[in-house]
């Protein structure tokens, strides 16, 4: 089974993204939240911002991207879901740390050049990069573990696709 050859699985990777890019903007709306109108660092306000999208991928991973994904309970999923999503956590938080920094230099640089100001815009490129990278880790994490119950249809196991 692979991504490029199964109609159904590149069905599920579409999904997957839509329910990706869904989350990200639960994510973008809770860490802008947080770090602008409470202050709260960029770090604790993108932990929070991404538990809440964890939160909401998985229900419409479950029940729209993987429908036929019901031989485990859905707590003992939610369970496996949250802990690839922390290991993603643990991925994207030095990400958010280290990589802020340069780039709040580098736009801080050029205020002449910049219509949003410096902060605003190094924040929402270190998330946009850090989220980039965690999803394609969950993806093929859950896909492949999470979901591993949901298989092909039997026309593509006898064709091979």
């Amino acid at each position: 089974m692979t991504l490029l050859t199964s109609r159904q699985e590149r069905t599920r990777f579409l999904k997957f993204m839509a329910v990706g890019a869904f989350g990200a903007v639960v994510d973008f709306g809770v860490m802008n939240l947080l770090t602008h109108i409470f202050a709260m660092p960029l770090v604790a306000a993108g932990t929070i911002s991404f538990v809440c999208a964890v939160a909401s991928n998985f229900l419409w991973n479950r029940y729209w991207t993987y429908p036929d994904s019901r031989s485990r309970h859905p707590a003992r999923q939610l369970v496996m879901f949250f802990a690839v999503n922390t290991a993603g956590v643990l991925i994207r938080i030095p990400i958010l740390h280290f990589l802020e920094p340069p780039l709040l230099g580098l736009f801080a640089s050029h205020p002449d050049r910049l219509p949003a100001s410096a902060e605003f815009l190094a924040k929402n490129l270190t998330l946009a990069v850090a989220v980039g990278i965690v999803m394609l880790w969950n993806f093929f994490v859950n896909r492949y573990w999470t979901y591993n119950d949901v298989g092909q249809t039997e026309p593509e196991r006898i064709h091979g696709k």
